[in-house]
């Protein structure tokens, strides 16, 4: 095989994996979910959206089958060392050239009423959605075993329901 021909094929080959990354400029970063227990009956992921394109979006729901219900959420501070979970109104903004973290303690999504376990190892499909680039669907690894970064916050999450 000639330079020529090894060239032309990597550079074929790089582009392609650029398309499976990036969706209309939109990359997820070291995405992962977990639950608290094998019998909990919501679950998390976080990750970091970056926006490689050159406009303004935002990214207005997600969806997934692991979990019944799937949002947007984030922790606001209630007073006394207390935090409370509560759904994102109005989506997460990013910025062209932009990335936004969703991290534990932080914004993430929320998967209420989990349709199975999240299980160590493998991997669920999200669909983020987004205002201007669409549908993203990504996989996801359960990753029960990474710790969280966040203080010691005491979570309020009397305001969850799983219907």
């Amino acid at each position: 095989m000639s330079f020529k021909s090894i060239f032309t094929t990597a550079l074929a080959g790089t582009f392609l994996l650029a398309g499976t990354a990036f969706a209309d400029g939109i990359m997820v970063q070291d995405p992962y979910a977990r639950a608290a227990s094998p019998l909990a009956k919501s679950g998390a992921a976080f990750m970091v959206i970056q926006n490689h394109s050159a406009n303004d979006d935002t990214l207005i729901g997600v969806r997934s089958d692991a979990a019944q219900r799937v949002e947007l959420h984030t922790h606001t501070d209630i007073g006394n060392g207390v935090m409370q979970m509560h759904e994102i109104e109005g989506g997460v903004a990013l910025p062209a050239g932009g990335s936004h973290k969703m991290p534990r303690g932080g914004d993430h999504i929320m998967l209420m009423g989990l349709t199975g376990p999240l299980v160590q190892g493998e991997m669920i499909e999200v669909t983020l959605v987004f205002e201007k680039a669409g549908d993203v669907v990504i996989e996801i690894p359960v990753d029960n075993e990474r710790k969280g970064t966040h203080g010691a916050m005491k979570m309020d999450h009397s305001e969850m329901n799983s219907d």
